[in-house]
């Protein structure tokens, strides 16, 4: 009887105190420590990102397909970047503080590519030497193998308005 009765009571006991319903916490200690306002705008101290993950983002993109005459890869590549999103349509965002970049993939003539590319209305340019970085975080970006070199429109060492990567997602 006192082993169902003790534990009763001090239920009942501790409860009395306080609201056990009311929730409210003290920056980011104990219980319920999330924060209580959420800005929608980037900066803010109070932003909290209701992002899912770059590859789960760019899964819900449809894959842009173009078909042309070419057989080289490297034209293939430039069409793919001529093609590649440069809207939240038809592609994600990434990047931070330097800069948001536009991913998406194309098919060009079966071949899958990753684009990065800047957004629409923005004049930028990727700095040139950005290719081989690009090309090493595309695993963990689209959840595929890289197939083959980075590609850049262009041959500007300097600048550029896109990269494209071969995918093997098999």
């Amino acid at each position: 009887m006192y082993k169902i009765l003790l534990p009763a009571i001090a239920v009942i006991g501790l409860s009395a105190c306080d609201d056990i319903w009311d929730r409210e916490g003290v920056g980011f200690t104990g219980i319920n420590g999330e924060p209580r306002t959420i800005t929608a705008e980037k900066g803010g101290a109070d932003y909290v990102s209701r992002r899912g993950g770059v590859p789960a983002e760019l899964a819900g993109h449809p894959v842009i397909r173009v078909n042309v005459d070419a057989q080289d890869l490297t034209e293939l590549a430039g069409v793919a970047i001529a093609n590649g999103g440069r809207d939240l349509n038809t592609a994600v965002e990434v990047g931070g503080g330097d800069g948001t970049l536009m991913l998406s993939q194309v098919d060009v003539n079966g071949i899958l590519f990753a684009v990065l590319r800047t957004p629409v209305g923005t004049n930028d340019k990727i700095a040139g030497d950005q290719g081989a970085p690009f090309a090493s975080s595309v695993p963990r970006l689209t959840g595929c193998l890289v197939s083959g070199d980075a590609y850049q429109a262009g041959t500007s060492d300097k600048q550029t308005s896109g990269y494209a990567v071969p995918l093997n997602c098999r």
